[in-house]
């Protein structure tokens, strides 16, 4: 065992006690640099959240440094390896992440000075408030950061929750995915009230809903907006009769979905029957079948309380390569990119036509981008999306031609999500072989549809009214890629009577 001493708070001598490991080699515990001076435990610790259950935390404010330890080895390779794609970010300062060259947060309290000291407690040191304060536990929060008032049992578990200022989407498992930090999730029933979104969350314990009111009330879903008010409802049980993107029972998959809309997608009913968190262990898949690494991207950019790093103000150009450079243009990168933001310019690289540059409004909708469209078939070929170096994307000299492969779409009236609390924002899915269709003109028949999707070159699958909104409808292609085409030909066509079809993913299917 080897000791340093380090200094916590600016002014607090304590030793540190850790088992040396090679430099760079894998640790659960991490060592954080560059933090802001005013940088609180509780943001230091969202960093891990989205990753894995956070165990201890040590702050040496005076050093503008912290230990993070989480639970697993697995975890933190998890986030070392989500981080050194994606910069962190802290009050908009970029802040660096590796592995310490100990595999333990153990400290022992030389002077026993305040309540940011660690105690010994068995094999390592019992949590910081802050770690029990912020992430899951089934037990009360105690500790001398909170009042005897606050530690009250509950009179209720449901939660009323109201967001304020919602720029970007909130949906219903974005809720389920921040409030499930706290336990287990049972009810969940969104509503638009006073031209406000709310909802109502029921928990299974009273002492979680008080759990998760101390820790996210105030807080921001998105950096600088989408800001959670919450208060505790009067009621003591939610009455949910349907399964869909507006309420769910998550102790009851076999709920019909209700509105004309189809059932949940059994994998999907499974993995909330045993409440499995939008982020699963290493490995894992979620329950919308994301793959952990892409969950994460697509978690830091749609909706983590506390998660730094994509800021609206983040990289908002993407770059994109091993494009179909026969097929690909700029507006079909606008239409398909389009879905998870709103493009501003798109530029084919001259002399390189299978990659292309995409900038988007901010650097969140980059994110999502990203997250949803790596690695996913378009004209035949496996796009490959990640961040650009490039700030913008600049457009020709005047009076140069540059043959098409540069367009500035900035004014486009094709743009999904120019207005603040946009619907578009709460239907915002992974690319799958179901599409979801709206603005229907009254005179176009099943058929017609049918006949105009499978002229994209794919196979129509199947196909449904919604049962009391004949304007929308769900058309299910053979596979995933013949979806995106279907996507990126027919999004905008004009179907007649002033009717442009508007094609989206859907998260159901047939």
């Amino acid at each position: 065992m080897s000791s340093m001493v380090v200094t916590a708070n600016g002014n607090d001598n304590k030793k540190f006690k850790g088992d040396d490991k090679m430099d760079g080699a894998p640790s659960r515990v991490l060592h954080i640099r560059k933090l802001p001076g005013e940088v609180t435990e509780t943001e230091v610790i969202a960093l891990g959240l989205p990753f894995g259950k956070v165990t201890n935390i040590l702050m040496l404010k005076g050093k503008n440094q912290a230990f993070l330890e989480l639970a697993t080895e697995e975890a933190a390779i998890t986030m070392v390896n989500y981080y050194s794609a994606v910069t962190p970010h802290l009050r908009n300062q970029p802040i660096y992440i590796q592995y310490s060259n100990h595999k333990e947060l153990k400290t022992d309290n030389t002077l026993n000075q305040g309540p940011q000291a660690f105690f010994q407690a068995g094999t390592g040191c019992r949590p910081t408030q802050a770690v029990t304060a912020v992430q899951a536990t089934n037990a009360p929060i105690s500790g001398t950061t909170v009042s005897e008032s606050a530690v009250t049992p509950a009179q209720s578990p449901v939660l009323r929750i109201i967001i304020d200022n919602m720029y970007y989407p909130v949906t219903l498992d974005v809720l389920h995915q921040i409030f499930s930090k706290f336990g287990a999730v049972l009810k969940i029933i969104t509503f638009t009230k006073n031209n406000q979104f709310q909802a109502l969350l029921q928990y299974g314990d009273p002492v979680n809903a008080q759990q998760a009111k101390l820790a996210l009330d105030g807080q921001n879903i998105y950096n600088a907006c989408c800001t959670l008010r919450i208060d505790f409802s009067k009621l003591v049980n939610l009455n949910v009769k349907y399964n869909n993107d507006k309420s769910r029972d998550y102790t009851r998959p076999d709920l019909p979905s209700g509105d004309g809309q189809p059932a949940l997608d059994p994998a999907i009913a499974a993995a909330f029957a045993k409440e499995t968190s939008l982020l699963a262990v290493p490995g894992a898949l979620s329950p919308l079948a994301i793959p952990n690494a892409a969950a994460a991207a697509a978690a830091a950019a749609a909706g983590r309380v506390g998660m730094p790093g994509v800021s609206a103000g983040g990289n908002t150009v993407l770059l994109v390569s091993n494009l179909n450079e026969e097929m690909v243009t700029p507006q079909s990168l606008f239409t398909l990119f389009g879905v998870y933001g709103d493009v501003q310019r798109v530029k084919i690289l001259y002399n390189k036509k299978d990659s292309a540059l995409i900038q988007m409004a901010d650097g969140n909708q980059s994110q999502l981008a990203m997250s949803h469209l790596n690695g996913q078939k378009m004209y035949g070929k496996i796009i490959r999306v990640t961040l650009s170096k490039h700030q913008t994307v600049q457009l020709p000299r005047e009076g140069l031609d540059d043959q098409g492969l540069t367009k500035d779409f900035g004014n486009s009236p094709l743009h999904r999500f120019k207005k603040p609390g946009s619907k578009n924002f709460q239907n915002i899915f992974p690319p799958s072989a179901t599409l979801h269709l709206s603005n229907i003109p009254p005179s176009v028949a099943e058929e017609d549809l049918r006949t105009l999707f499978a002229n994209t070159g794919g196979t129509v699958k199947a196909f449904k009214f919604f049962q009391r909104d004949h304007k929308m409808a769900l058309l299910q292609m053979s596979t995933v890629e013949e979806a995106i085409q279907a996507l990126i030909d027919l999004h905008n066509y004009n179907l007649g009577e002033n009717h442009h079809l508007r094609v989206s993913f859907s998260k159901s299917t047939i």
